[in-house]
């Protein structure tokens, strides 16, 4: 007798739920492939607006642009071999800036633009610059007609003046010494002065961050020259910076450390001739603010031989609140809810840099850790952002 066919066993369990698992990751993969194409629709759209800019490494592409009046918003992409700053330029006043955008990587500038011609830098300050020509519209000329008095702000744009002077001739004073002990070849204490002259600086960066040319010349980073630190361009606090902490050495520093002394005694001359509208008297110290969080802090790039950020960070904040105590005034009048809020900020900041003091001095920042650093980019962005409510609740906002 023949044995009977044998039939298909039925399929096991194991086989049934691996079948059901893959339908399932089909589905799943389906469900994300069609999320993250709507997301990319979404932000697409919410980016139409968004004017790209490609940095080459000696040119950017577009080099000449046009665009409304108003709010406009530069997509910065870095297509060089460096990071890189992108700047808008009105004559030699910064009207808004990104710094270190790095290789490969892109980031947007927003910036309220009053008609007018105005210039743009492209990555090395060897690069040629471009041009962006911005058109009136109905709302810039509405805006131009309903600007708020300026009386109000008489006296604490008066003060601030005041300010200037008094921190142009302290940072002339400070770097005078320093140019002397290079000058007498004593490291030690060129070393030691070098720290108060930093602090003396950045009580003035955010108005001299205005002053392009002059703040390149004073305080640009060897990433911005070609040849970094062995270009013979690069010049200034940092220069001075590679060689006392990173050679150290004093060869060559007596020419470099005399043209310093030259540019800050400019820079005081210029920070008085250059008038200071109202509704950027808070804009500056925002940006400065923002550049401090979004870079200087995470990076420590700053100070990057002699690790004296914290000495710098704490210079930024004394700006800060001189502006914050010269607006109180008029903010008690018109604004007091904003106050405590603000003040809350300005000593959050403080307490997180004083909480990195070792016997009363700032700490290096190269001990700092990550999980600190961010904290202090947190306080510094918060205080921004405290500070940026000032302008509407004056009614400057639109103005910039």
């Amino acid at each position: 007798m023949s044995n009977p066919t044998p039939q298909s066993a039925p399929p096991s369990r194991a086989l049934r739920w691996g079948v059901a698992g893959s339908v399932a990751v089909m589905i799943a993969a389906g469900g994300l492939f069609y999320y993250a194409s709507q997301l990319a629709a979404t932000k697409r759209q919410t980016n139409h607006n968004e004017i790209a800019v490609t940095i080459h490494s000696h040119a950017c592409e577009p080099n000449a642009l046009t665009v409304p009046a108003g709010r406009a918003s530069f997509r910065i992409i870095n297509r060089s071999d460096r990071a890189v700053e992108w700047e808008i330029l009105d004559g030699v006043l910064v009207v808004e800036e990104r710094e270190n955008i790095a290789p490969g990587l892109s980031q947007v500038i927003n910036a309220n633009l009053l008609p007018g011609d105005y210039a743009i830098t492209c990555g090395l300050l060897s690069n040629p610059r471009g041009t962006l020509h911005v058109t009136p519209t109905a709302e810039s000329d509405a805006q131009a007609k309903a600007k708020p008095s300026m009386v109000a702000f008489i006296g604490p744009l008066s003060e601030f003046r005041v300010y200037l002077s008094g921190q142009g001739n302290a940072l002339i004073k400070s770097v005078t010494a320093l140019q002397q002990a290079i000058d007498a070849g004593d490291l030690a204490q060129a070393q030691a002065l070098y720290v108060p002259a930093r602090e003396a600086y950045q009580r003035l960066a955010p108005a001299a961050q205005r002053l392009a040319e002059l703040d390149n010349a004073i305080n640009a980073r060897a990433d911005y020259f070609e040849k970094r630190e062995q270009d013979p361009a690069f010049s200034g606090f940092h220069r001075l910076e590679y060689s006392l902490f990173q050679q150290h050495s004093l060869d060559g520093l007596a020419p470099i450390a005399q043209r310093l002394v030259g540019d800050v005694t400019t820079l005081k001359q210029q920070l008085l001739a250059q008038s200071l509208p109202p509704e950027q008297l808070v804009g500056i110290v925002v940006r400065n603010l923002n550049s401090l969080a979004d870079v200087r802090a995470i990076s420590g790039e700053e100070e990057r031989y002699s690790h004296v950020d914290l000495n710098g960070f704490a210079a930024n904040l004394e700006v800060a609140r001189k502006v914050v105590d010269l607006m109180r005034p008029l903010l008690s009048k018109s604004a007091a809810d904003l106050l405590p809020n603000i003040d809350s900020a300005l000593n959050a900041f403080d307490a997180e840099l004083n909480g990195l003091k070792v016997e009363g001095r700032y700490t290096g920042y190269d001990s700092i850790s990550a999980d600190q650093r961010k904290q202090i980019a947190a306080k510094a962005k918060a205080l921004a952002a405290a500070l940026d409510g000032i302008d509407p609740a004056l009614g400057l906002s639109g103005l910039q």
